[in-house]
């Protein structure tokens, strides 16, 4: 099926909703998905719903409601509290599932609060194959994955956003800060901040796509292969700041960047409990 085609499915599908509440997140998805349900529906008959957390950075919070407020879309904000919810905070490979369901909870509710009845999510047709937790928490609470159900792969959001004039068209991911904890690291406050911190100076040196994951002690930095030189470049800056945030040890991944490189310790048997149906 040909991505204009899809495009039409999705609106199909969109429409027959009605009225809808999105999980937004700023992302490439979760704004794509927002723009066509405005697009589709229009604006009174779409609410956008953020949920704000210190898994959330700053930075990504306020390039989100600009995106949001360009496009004249209602956006509500939601406080998270997932850091108070235990199976959470322990950072076990089923996190998103338990970051997901506080999230979509609270949407349900708010969705059934204002007639708009209906919640859908950003999830898309390349997350079937990918270890995503979070999926199962939308299929348990009911929450709509329109992308996915048109089929719609990341590559054709991303052609279609440039369509759009949407900013996120080329933008990297950027899945939450609890994403770069190694697995059985808990989750608080203070480490999500000292991730923020090291990527708020990576972003400010102009590295684009980058990781700083959280292994206790250690900071692990991943960036492309053609950053590597620029890295070693800026080592000495990075690591003075870095120690500061109280990191021990600061470290360069030879592998470089690559999305998800935590799932990695992932046994398979654990993988398959949250693999996508």
């Amino acid at each position: 099926m040909k991505t204009n085609d899809k495009y039409s499915q999705l609106q199909g599908i969109l429409e027959n909703h009605k009225q809808v509440v999105v999980a937004y997140s700023g992302g490439v998805d979760s704004t794509f998905l927002l723009k066509a349900a405005i697009e589709t529906l229009g604006p009174d008959k779409v609410l956008a719903c953020i949920g704000v957390s210190a898994s959330l950075a700053r930075s990504q919070y306020e390039q989100a409601m600009d995106n949001a407020r360009a496009m004249g879309a209602q956006v509500q904000e939601v406080t998270i509290e997932e850091l108070d919810d235990q199976a959470y905070a322990v950072n076990k490979s089923d996190r998103c599932f338990h970051c997901k369901s506080h999230l979509y909870t609270v949407l349900k509710k708010i969705a059934n609060q204002t007639g708009f009845g209906v919640v859908i999510c950003g999830s898309n047709f390349d997350d079937k194959d990918d270890y995503r937790p979070g999926n199962q928490a939308a299929i348990k609470l009911n929450v709509g994955s329109p992308l996915m159900e048109a089929q719609l792969t990341k590559a054709e959001i991303r052609h279609l956003s440039r369509n759009l004039k949407l900013p996120t068209a080329n933008i990297p991911a950027s899945p939450c800060l609890a994403s770069r904890m190694a697995y059985g690291l808990e989750i608080t406050a203070e480490r999500l901040a000292q991730v923020e911190k090291s990527e708020d100076l990576l972003r400010s040196l102009g590295f684009v796509e980058f990781r700083v994951r959280h292994h206790n002690t250690l900071a692990r930095i991943e960036v492309t292969e053609k950053d590597i030189p620029k890295l070693l470049e800026y080592k000495g800056r990075i690591t003075e700041f870095v120690k500061a945030l109280g990191f021990t040890y600061v470290t360069m991944d030879l592998q470089g960047f690559r999305s998800g490189s935590l799932n990695e310790t992932l046994s398979t048997q654990e993988k398959q409990v949250f693999q996508s149906p």
